[in-house]
Parts: C-alpha cells; sequence; structure tokens
C-alpha cells in the first residue's frame, strides 16, 4: 500500500511539472462555459417560439374571455381564462405560473391578460440556468369605440321580386343581433332603420312638429266648398272656399327637402321654409322609420313591418340616415359622452336604378338627374365622418349601380349581389366588420 502511495504521489507531482498536456487541460476546463454559451442561442431559440405561441394563445383567450368579461366575477375571470389560455397553449415541456386576466369599464371596456410561464432549459443548466421565465399580456378594448348605425332599405315595389324582401328580412335580422352582440352595455351600440321607396315615413306623430312644412300638403288635402274641385288652387280660382284637412290625418311621409338642401344635413329653421321638411300624403308611404335606439325588440318588429311598393328614390333614405345619427331637430340622435370615439355608419341597400324624386318622374329616364342629387349628398354624408357601406342587390342582370359604387366609403365597402339570398352572408359580412374587437396591444 505503501509503495502504491508512492508511486500515486510521484505521478501527481510529474503531471502537476508537465507542460505537454496545457491544450488539453485548458479545453477541458473551458469546454463548460463553451457548451453554456453555445446552448444558450438554442435554448433562448426555443423560449422565442414559446414565447410567440404564448402571445397568440394570450391573443385569442383574451378575444373569447372578453365576451363575457362584464358579467364575470374576479375569481371567475381568472378561472376561466386560465382554462381557454391552457387549452390554445399546448407545450407540455412548459410550466404555467400564471394567467391574470383584469377587466375595466372606464372610459370604454377593456380586458388586459397576462401571463408568466416557465421554460425548462436543455443547454444552459450547465452554467446554472434551469429555466427561462417568460411573461406577455394581452389587451382587448372594444367599449371605447362606439356605433352607431343608420340602415337605409329599400322597400320599393320591385323589391317583391326574385325574393328580395323575404330575403332581406331574415338578413337584416341577423346583422341586428351581430350589434346587440356587439354591446357590453346599452349605449354601445344604436340603430335607426330607414325604410324608403319614393319619401321617407318621419310617423305621423310629428305633424304638430315647425320642422315639417304643411304648405304643399294643405294645397292637395282638404275639401272645396264644390266638390268639382280638388285642390286648393282651383277651388280658389273658381271662386270657392277650400278647407284644408287636419294635420292629423297625415300619414307620416316626407319628400326631398328644397335643392340644395336635399343634400345637406342642414337643421332646420322656421326661418328659412326650404330648411323644413315638405309633408305629402304618398300613397305608397313606407312604414315609419325609427330613430336611433337600443331597443332591439322594436327594430326587430320594425324589419317585420316592412313591405314592397312605391317607386325609387336612394337620395331620400340616404338623407335621412344621415339626419339619424345627428344631433339636435328633427331627430335628436342621443348625445355623445367625450370618454368615448363614436363610428357613424350608414348601410344603404337598393335593388336597383333611381326613378323618381320630388322633381323628377316616374322612370329609369330620370335615372341621371336622381343620381346627380345623391352624388352630391353622397359626397357631403363622407366628408361629415359618415362612413357608408352600399349593397346593389341586381338580381335583373342590371349595369351595377355607378352612383351606389362611387357612394360607398371604399371599394370594399361596395357590395354587387345577384342572388337575394346573399343578403345574409353580406350582412354578416358587414357585421362583423363593425362589431369585430380590436387587439389593441
Amino acid at each position: 500500500m505503501n509503495a502504491l502511495l508512492t508511486r500515486l504521489g510521484h505521478h501527481l507531482r510529474k503531471f502537476a511539472g508537465a507542460r505537454d498536456g496545457n491544450v488539453a487541460v485548458i479545453f477541458a476546463i473551458a469546454i463548460l462555459p463553451i457548451v453554456g454559451f453555445a446552448g444558450a442561442a438554442v435554448d433562448y431559440s426555443h423560449a422565442g417560439s414559446v414565447r410567440s405561441a404564448m402571445q397568440s394563445a394570450l391573443d385569442s383567450a383574451a378575444l373569447m374571455l372578453s365576451k363575457d368579461a362584464a358579467t364575470l366575477t374576479t375569481a371567475e375571470l381568472k378561472d376561466k381564462g386560465t382554462k381557454y389560455f391552457n387549452a390554445l397553449f399546448n407545450h407540455d415541456e412548459v410550466t404555467v405560473v400564471d394567467i391574470a386576466p383584469v377587466y375595466t369599464s372606464s372610459g370604454g371596456s377593456s380586458l388586459t391578460m397576462t401571463g408568466t410561464v416557465k421554460v425548462k432549459t436543455d443547454f444552459m443548466g450547465v452554467i446554472g440556468i434551469k429555466e427561462l421565465t417568460l411573461g406577455s399580456s394581452s389587451t382587448v378594448k372594444w367599449g371605447n369605440a362606439r356605433l352607431r348605425v343608420a340602415l337605409a332599405l329599400d322597400v320599393t315595389g320591385s323589391m317583391a321580386s326574385s325574393g328580395k324582401m323575404t330575403a332581406l328580412k331574415p338578413a337584416a335580422k341577423g346583422l341586428l343581433t351581430q350589434l346587440k352582440s356587439a354591446a357590453s352595455v346599452d349605449g354601445d351600440v344604436y340603430v335607426s332603420i330607414v325604410p324608403f321607396a319614393k319619401d321617407v315615413n318621419i310617423g305621423s306623430a310629428n305633424y304638430n312638429q315647425t320642422w315639417v312644412d304643411f304648405t304643399g300638403w294643405d294645397n292637395e288635402n282638404g275639401s272645396c266648398s264644390k266638390d268639382d274641385y280638388s285642390s286648393k288652387s282651383s277651388c280658389t280660382n273658381a271662386g270657392k272656399t277650400w278647407t284644408a284637412k287636419a294635420h292629423s290625418t297625415w300619414n307620416g311621409c316626407v319628400m326631398d327637402r328644397d335643392q340644395d338642401y336635399d343634400v345637406k344635413n342642414t337643421t332646420p329653421a322656421d326661418v328659412n321654409t326650404s330648411t323644413l321638411f315638405p309633408a305629402e300624403q304618398y300613397d305608397n308611404c313606407p312604414a315609419a322609420m325609427i330613430p336611433l335606439s337600443y331597443n332591439w325588440t322594436a327594430l326587430n318588429a320594425k324589419i317585420d313591418e316592412l313591405s314592397p311598393r312605391g317607386t325609387t328614390n336612394q337620395p331620400i333614405g340616404l338623407a335621412w340616415a344621415w339626419q339619424s345619427l345627428s344631433s339636435g331637430v328633427p331627430l335628436n340622435a342621443p348625445p355623445m359622452d367625450s370618454n368615448y370615439t363614436y363610428q357613424k355608419v350608414i348601410i344603404l341597400m337598393s335593388d336597383g336604378l333611381n326613378t323618381q324624386d320630388r322633381w323628377y318622374g316616374n322612370g329609369s329616364s330620370v335615372s341621371s338627374q336622381v343620381d346627380a342629387r345623391m352624388t352630391k349628398l353622397c359626397t357631403n354624408a363622407k366628408a361629415a365622418g359618415i362612413t357608408i357601406y352600399a349593397i346593389h342587390v341586381n338580381t335583373d342582370n342590371d349595369p351595377t349601380s355607378t352612383v351606389l359604387q362611387n357612394c360607398a366609403s371604399d371599394s370594399s365597402k361596395f357590395f354587387v349581389l345577384t342572388s337575394a339570398n346573399a343578403l345574409a352572408t353580406t350582412f354578416q359580412q358587414i357585421g362583423s366588420n363593425l362589431s369585430q374587437l380590436r387587439i389593441a396591444q
């Protein structure tokens, strides 16, 4: 044993004094940090992949959770958010430390979901780093941008053909359902419905409003002291007495305003009768419009009232859709909260050419004249910040409506439909665009 120890000591002293093997010794000592730093690139690359997947899962989970966030407690938010994240994040090698969703309705609804995970390292462990901690977050905001949407719907006689009116009703109701779902609280989304033919029905209950001009109506609706005469002018010219009917018998229809107020959104005023809305006892008066509302039951019921009759005057439908989005007289849109931003939208749907307005007779030959008024109106509405979607339901293989196409805010907001059944998918697409939640951060 002593001899063995002596020999071992001799060899150790010899090894310590040797110079020929230094490279191997230095390499042996250096190999650990070399492996550690080279392996760090592999571990960090893997961590980057995990983080990308984590961000995607957080984004999707936050969107899913935001649908119910306003109705959940803090504990329920955390539990449901964690379950959504785990279902989307498929990395068995990763430990999920925490998922923390926070909902707030201050200045608009938002949901922020933060996540923390730990990733085991494969190479960096040799230099003492056993795992990497990763964190990320996703914020969904939806309540800070509020929607005000006006539906200007063609209900003229031609809508009775090719199943157009039949298809319009469920399509419009589907859109209402989407918009209702996009609202976190009452007031997030308002909708108006403006059925139009040659005229728009603003509601007969407005017969005593000073912004309705009954001058022309009084001349045409009444009785003469001699039955041979049916208008005020013919009656009085014959030396007879004309008695106008009570304004309460008016059916609610109005014509285009005097030019150029017909293409503007000017507030009506008694001192300027050209700014007033002329009453007309139009035989094909459509269903009365509904100003901005979030009474979804009433809005759906209005869709059920729609029936096809009358001639086409797209400008008056567009004009009253714009009026419905405006504060003040005549429709008094609800005031806007300065804590929110607002998007004002008109969806104009028609199945053909303009054929009649207050000035130009009934027939396709007047289309260009009515179109000229509409072009000015569309330009003015868009300049005022209104986003316009235009839909041409072209089931008769007519030329594409240029005026509708140009009226849309951009090419992505103009739709040509050759089948009435396409209304459902088109309204759904528009509804998705309007109600889609946005990942803000």
